[in-house]
């Protein structure tokens, strides 16, 4: 069904474009049980109705896979790469791994989705050079054309109707760059402008205000630590100052941060932190605790966006 390998490069990830059940498992099952034939370890990250498919037609040969619910390990597409991908891939030290992931699905908000175009497009760099194998269905029927223009330009394999084609739109840098786009303003913020010696007091700041806008327990200790990690980015990497915001959209609690610093490594946050590493885990902890990071970078300046539900 498949090639193994580019000749260029081990890794390989194919976008399978499908309409309805029958497609879905018609282009994943026999992906899954070659890959078990081959004594390849597989995992399956998908939504829950395409999970429960898939086990429903592998049967006990499911008991063989690692599944997870993209719903939920995926919901902030920062985090897929380093706690889905990353963390399945690392931890197996066989020649070749398969890897389903499918990180766009219909329900996926205006807010999500340009990172989770960025995300399939950094997954290309993210393992270049590896023996792995990452195929991401896309559903032809309930996805915007667009979306399936992205999948073309964010892998270098299209499979639609049976028939794997080379996509002459491949260019992920391109994608990556064309979805940094700067960030709405908020309709309605509160806002703090803080330097090196107000660190302690802008993270007091933003904790109350997320305390009245409706913030608690583990969430309310979750933008703590985001409010930490970004004001210590700016004082460290972001010449020193910067100004914090936050707001509330629908059910969610949004805290930005914004500095004159730029973002030059696009998988900055989205690798996961070497054994003994001392630093650099600030973004990779950012990606972690929200349901959404947004970001912007560019000379003038880079934000930050996080979004947490109450």
């Amino acid at each position: 069904m498949m090639s193994t390998a580019a000749p260029a490069d081990p890794f390989v990830h194919p976008a399978l474009f499908y309409r309805g059940d029958r497609q879905y498992v018609a282009g994943t099952v026999p992906f899954v049980l070659d890959g078990l034939s081959a004594g390849e370890p597989v995992a399956v990250a998908v939504p829950g109705p395409q999970l429960k498919l898939m086990k429903t037609e592998l049967g006990a040969d499911a008991d063989q896979v690692h599944f997870l619910d993209m719903t939920q390990a995926g919901r902030n597409p920062g985090r897929i790469i380093p706690g889905v991908l990353r963390a399945f891939a690392d931890a197996r030290s066989t020649a070749r791994v398969r890897i389903i992931g499918e990180p766009i699905w219909p329900g996926r908000t205006s807010a999500e989705y340009p990172a989770c175009v960025q995300h399939e497009a950094l997954i290309n760099a993210a393992f270049r050079g590896r023996e792995v194998t990452i195929l991401c269905p896309y559903d032809a029927d309930g996805l915007d054309e667009k979306v399936l223009a992205d999948a073309y330009a964010t892998h270098p394999l299209v499979i639609d109707e049976g028939r794997e084609l080379a996509s002459a739109a491949y260019s992920p840098d391109t994608v990556v760059a064309r979805y940094n786009e700067p960030l709405a303003p908020p309709p309605a913020a509160v806002a703090a402008a803080f330097t090196v010696e107000e660190l302690s007091a802008v993270r007091h700041f933003m904790v109350r205000q997320a305390e009245d806008l409706g913030l608690s327990g583990v969430r309310l200790q979750d933008l703590a630590l985001l409010v930490a990690e970004l004001t210590t980015n700016s004082a460290v990497h972001g010449g020193g100052s910067g100004t914090a915001r936050i707001w509330t959209e629908g059910d969610q609690v949004v805290c930005e941060v914004q500095d004159g610093g730029r973002l030059v490594d696009p998988l900055a946050g989205r690798r996961p932190a070497e054994r003994g590493q001392i630093g650099g885990r600030g973004l990779l902890l950012v990606h972690q605790l929200s349901d959404l990071v947004r970001m912007h970078t560019s000379e003038s300046g880079t934000t930050v966006r996080c979004y947490l539900s109450r």
